[in-house]
């Protein structure tokens, strides 16, 4: 590179292009988060422009600008350029504080241009404060928006992030000497990594009412399946809405931070559209089924939400709510079914789950351990806790297998059963599978989720093969 073109100031645009999320989402999802009961804010300071929205998030919103996902063919363009001397700038549309600790987090920037309260800095703002600063013609940009073709006009180089086909083929119409860094696209396989398919097997327990009450007729099983159908579309839309929420915990994990709206793979604003529509196709489903399944799946629906934005940070009070959801799960295909509640399965339901959802957390806080941490990110455990939670599960889990061998002394057993002292052989298999979670989670050699380790552990497979050849005998 010559000298003249080494003095030659490179100025990066920020949101989308230098990170791959935009921290106006950022900082709106967080506040929503920490703020749920004051979201009626947002649209009244959008009302009186971008730059007060803006400053006011930034008041009240700390965001960790250290763990924002960023791109690296531009951090790796900048990081050439300064070991050529040339002084790199950001220059955004977000707030100045926090372009201006970005700057600090990534080092060596010279210098950065952001809004404040009066100006929004886009487009044409951004040009004519470049301009100013170093004339036009006297620096290289790099953008990634329709907006930035204001400033391109004034650049001396135009280098840029190309989200779609059609923005880069119009760069290439109007700068055929434009440079495009990276062309990220926001694909299918990503959109669905969001939804958690492998989370849908959760919703099986669905079909426990359909096996536990011996519904086994065609009109049953269809409706069964849609409520699967109906619950998967919910709980992807409720991951969605939870990754959205809780993105400074999961970028602060050692296998979330590899989620697609965490990583920046899907853009916030992608989240914000796909979960809405996820649910209303939820909601769709369930009109099909019997009234009262509607009304469960709403439950669902609610608790979730409640769990998102305040239950999931509140100690002991989050593993009752995830508790409270898998039983809700199997409430969703007795209402299918058309059948009544069977409160023996309702309380082996709640001891069995309330002994997952903690173990959930007992794995976290081992691997948290292991990671040389005293905290599960975004939750309100430390590791000595550990010696607490343990022993909670295996109460809860030993209580499950006290109530399904109470269920088997019981006048309803007689009457789905023909040989009911058969199923008593149920009990050690549960009691062997529960302390075997138990041990392997306290080793971390466990999934943090039991139900996704269950799902890929030859032994619990084995474990529900004998369960089910049990019932069979036994009918």
């Amino acid at each position: 590179m010559s000298d003249m073109a080494a003095s030659v100031p490179l100025v990066v645009d920020v949101d989308g292009t230098l990170i791959k999320s935009d921290m106006l989402h950022e900082a709106t999802a967080q506040f929503v988060a920490h703020h749920p009961l004051e979201t009626w804010r947002i649209p009244l300071w959008l009302m009186r422009g971008k730059q007060v929205l803006k400053c006011a998030l930034a008041e009240r919103v700390e965001l960790d600008v250290e763990r924002l996902p960023l791109r690296d063919e531009v951090l790796a363009y900048i990081r050439t350029a300064q070991a050529e001397g040339r002084k790199i700038y950001l220059a955004s549309a977000s707030q100045t504080g926090l372009v201006q600790r970005l700057a600090d987090a990534i080092g060596g920037i010279a210098g950065v241009f952001g809004s404040d309260e009066k100006t929004n800095l886009s487009g044409t703002r951004k040009a004519e404060r470049l301009n100013a600063e170093f004339g036009a013609g006297g620096y290289d940009y790099i953008g990634d928006r329709k907006v930035d073709f204001g400033v391109w006009s004034s650049a001396r180089q135009v280098l840029a992030v190309s989200h779609s086909g059609g923005f880069t083929r119009r760069l290439r119409r109007e700068y055929p000497d434009a440079l495009v860094l990276a062309e990220p696209r926001v694909r299918y396989t990503t959109v669905l990594r969001a939804m958690r398919p492998h989370q849908w097997a959760k919703n099986v327990l669905l079909f426990l009412a359909l096996v536990a009450g011996h519904h086994l007729d065609l009109i049953t099983i269809l409706a069964t399946l849609i409520a699967f159908a109906a619950f998967c579309l919910a709980a992807s839309s409720a991951y969605i809405l939870n990754d959205m929420l809780d993105l400074p915990g999961d970028r602060a994990h050692t296998s979330k931070c590899r989620r697609p709206i965490a990583a920046g793979d899907l853009p916030i604003a992608h989240g914000a559209v796909l979960a809405p529509i996820l649910m209303l196709l939820a909601i769709g489903a369930a009109m099909i089924l019997p009234g009262p399944f509607l009304y469960v799946l709403l439950g669902y629906v609610a608790l979730t939400l409640a769990y998102s934005l305040f239950f999931k940070r509140k100690l002991l009070v989050d593993v009752i709510v995830l508790a409270a959801l898998y039983v809700i799960r199997v409430l969703g295909g007795i209402a299918a079914a058309g059948d009544s509640p069977s409160q023996w399965l309702l309380m082996f339901s709640l001891f069995l789950f309330l002994c997952l959802a903690t173990v959930k957390r007992c794995s976290e806080l081992v691997a948290a351990r292991a990671a040389g941490t005293d905290i599960s990110p975004g939750r309100s455990y430390c590791s000595t806790d550990i010696t607490a939670l343990f022993p909670l599960a295996a109460a809860s889990g030993y209580g499950a297998v006290l109530v399904f061998a109470l269920y088997m002394s019981s006048p309803e057993v007689m009457v789905l059963y023909s040989h009911p002292q058969r199923m008593w052989l149920i009990c050690p298999l549960l009691l062997y599978w529960i302390s075997r979670v138990l041990i392997l989670s306290n080793r971390d050699e466990m999934h943090e989720d039991p139900v996704v380790f269950a799902l890929s552990d030859r032994v619990s497979w084995l474990t529900a093969f004998l369960s089910t050849a049990i019932i069979a005998f036994s009918v």
